[in-house]
């Protein structure tokens, strides 16, 4: 395993980990994914740089853009839960509350 294979891979397993555990506010389970987002897409480019193929080329501002619309979306929740409710904790957030 080399050292950037290595480094990728941790970096997305710290993000799944703090997903996984912290878990108490709506911000840090945002940031967690922002990361492991950040680490596939340079994983991804890599990978494309290290097959020298132009087809493949496209699929990192693919997920790249999917990235920003998911940043945009889950900051528009952030606003949303946080006028809604008070706060950002995901305890307080109930399905069963209006």
């Amino acid at each position: 395993m080399t050292p950037a294979h290595f480094s990728f891979s941790s970096a997305f397993l710290l993000g799944l980990l703090g997903l996984t555990f912290h878990r108490t506010h709506l911000l840090s389970a945002l940031l967690c994914l922002e990361g492991m987002m950040l680490s596939l897409f340079i994983a991804l480019a890599l990978w494309t740089l290290q097959l020298e193929s132009m087809g493949f080329s496209v699929a990192p501002m693919l997920l790249l853009a999917f990235s920003a619309c998911e940043a945009s979306t889950g900051l528009a929740l952030l606003v949303a839960t946080a006028r809604t409710h008070g706060s950002d904790n995901l305890k307080s957030l109930s399905l069963l509350q209006c």
